[in-house]
């Protein structure tokens, strides 16, 4: 402790470059004193050795940054004492918003234009909302512990086990039994966790759910908010396109595709390689559809009276086709890689 008090000491009255230079050299030099320190250790005993190497690095770690410190101190104020007041100052580093943050505010913003409602429903559900009250029967796959996270706690009576939702569908029916009539116009964004991880999918990410109902409403009506939002989030040059599909909450279900950035939706990347991130010009960010009639039963609203469509995207795999993301594997925006991170 003496040492290092007197080390800082030292270097913290230093009077200029050449003095702060030679205290430099005395402490971290190649003979210096840390070095001169670390080579003690292979004749210590073997239990002493791990303790005395997180000591040293840790003077080492304070030493460096008082140094550092103090350089910056006489390059502000020079040699002499004299501080010039016209001169620019040093930026200091600054952090920034994670890309998927940045997402999350700016699909927020462009669904709340048309006057959808952000919300948030619990991450950790008994299994009926996620999966009993969208119309998922007891033995779907989806509901097997080999997709599906599932908390070692005990089951609720009526409501079933609790898992960790696979999804943001889980909130259709708590917003209808929260709202109680329509109009329903909801904008559910979540953390959500599945048994699958490869270049497009994530064991955890963020989704974003939209559900709307109300009287009269039809596909032509999710085909518009879905175009707008291609619009808003990727540019006026934006397609997307509709393909028939299954999912049992939704009828007629549709998966929805946006033209790939990467390729430019050729398919193929400079050299005639197939894009690794699409493989085909198109890429899928998710599911859309009809809200079935059982869904909106199970949530206390009249289907002969009501229709509706929700849809539900990984914020992830959205934002990775943004035009200027330099992404092909969303696994990359959980890495701590600043060249992701920077853009």
């Amino acid at each position: 402790m003496n040492f290092k008090n007197n080390a800082i000491a030292l270097i913290t009255g230093a009077g200029g470059r050449e003095e702060l230079e030679e205290l430099r050299v005395k402490y971290l030099g190649r003979k210096g004193e840390i070095n001169r320190m670390l080579a003690e250790i292979p004749k210590m005993a073997a239990e002493e050795k791990t303790g005395a190497g997180e000591a040293i690095n840790d003077l080492k770690r304070v030493i460096e940054e008082a140094i550092s410190a103090k350089g910056g101190e006489i390059l502000s104020v020079g040699d002499s004492g004299w501080t010039d007041l016209t001169a620019p100052g040093i930026d200091p580093g600054l952090g920034n918003v994670h890309p998927v943050t940045k997402a999350v505010d700016e699909i927020t913003g462009i669904f709340e234009k048309i006057g959808f409602t952000r919300v948030r429903y619990p991450t950790v559900d008994w299994d009926w909302y996620p999966f009993g009250a969208v119309n998922m029967e007891h033995d779907h796959p989806a509901r097997d512990e080999f997709e599906t996270f599932f908390v070692d706690a005990p089951a609720h009576p009526k409501l079933g086990k609790m898992v960790l939702t696979p999804h943001t569908s889980n909130g259709q029916v708590r917003e209808m039994e929260r709202v109680g009539s329509p109009p329903i116009r909801m904008l559910n964004i979540a953390p959500c966790f599945r048994r699958q991880q490869d270049v497009t999918h994530l064991v955890s990410f963020i989704q974003f759910e939209g559900l709307v109902v109300d009287k009269g409403i039809s596909i032509a009506h999710l085909k518009g908010v879905i175009d707008y939002f291609a619009g808003e989030f990727y540019g006026p040059g934006a397609k997307s396109r509709l393909r028939p599909f299954h999912f049992q909450f939704t009828e007629p279900s549709l998966e929805v595709d946006f033209s790939c950035p990467n390729c430019k939706g050729t398919g193929k990347i400079i050299g005639g390689d197939r894009c690794r991130f699409c493989k085909s010009g198109w890429h899928e960010v998710g599911g859309a559809g009809m809200v079935h009639p059982a869904v909106l039963r199970n949530g206390g609203i009249d289907p002969e009276k009501y229709t509706g469509f929700a849809f539900g995207w990984g914020v992830e795999r959205t934002y990775a086709m943004k035009p200027g993301v330099k992404i092909d594997d969303i696994r990359l925006l959980n890495s701590t890689d600043l060249r992701v991170l920077k853009q």
